[in-house]
């Protein structure tokens, strides 16, 4: 179904159907403050294995990132970090970045594959944010590419993303236009910060 939001103001009714979906082992197609992606709670194998099957990756090579609220679960995934990177990630977060951290126990718990790191999204979007938040703990999620036009790497447009994933999907969510841009990604798990793409985020963040 295609379910519209209101972005500044989501109703609370609309926010709760989608979090129990999610926690139903729901797939749904949300936005961020990037392009358009598919998530599901982080928690639930059977939805994840779904995104696996939909995506057309094995479980064991899928690069998925954790979409947070805000860094206060951070602890909960990856290894401790320094200081230096701590402040570099609040003045970026929330904002169009992925950072790539060393990952603790818990995530290959979470994701039943041998992962060393793991992607930490923080985005600057209120739909998303507020889902999170219901939710309880961060989405998993990967970006969602556009396989019918030759020309844009990503859907902008939720009713064409609806057409297309209606029937893979439990739930595409209309916050309005996405963006072009994937986000940056920064690996910052070992002691220097490597640029892995250049998005939409500014790598001024990182002077």
């Amino acid at each position: 179904m295609l379910l519209r939001l209101n972005y500044d103001n989501p109703h609370p009714k609309d926010i709760q159907f989608i979090v129990d979906c999610l926690k139903n082992d729901g797939l749904i197609i949300y936005p961020t403050d990037t392009v358009y992606s598919i998530g599901c709670d982080i928690t639930k194998p059977k939805a994840i294995e779904k995104i696996c099957r939909l995506k057309n990756i094995k479980p064991e090579k899928a690069n998925f990132s954790f979409v947070c609220s805000d860094l206060s679960h951070l602890s909960n995934f990856t290894k401790p970090i320094s200081n230096s990177l701590f402040r570099v990630m609040k003045k970026a977060l929330p904002g169009p970045y992925t950072f790539i951290l060393e990952a603790n126990g818990n995530v290959p718990k979470l994701l039943k594959q041998n992962k060393k790191t793991v992607g930490i999204r923080v985005p600057d979007n209120i739909i998303c944010n507020t889902i999170i938040q219901a939710l309880g703990n961060p989405i998993i999620t990967t970006s969602l590419h556009n396989m019918e036009d030759d020309i844009l790497d990503y859907y902008t447009d939720p009713e064409v993303i609806h057409n297309q994933y209606h029937k893979l999907v439990d739930i595409v969510i209309d916050g309005g236009f996405g963006n072009l841009y994937a986000s940056t990604v920064l690996d910052c798990s070992t002691d220097e910060i490597v640029v892995i793409r250049e998005g939409l985020g500014s790598l001024d963040v990182l002077n």
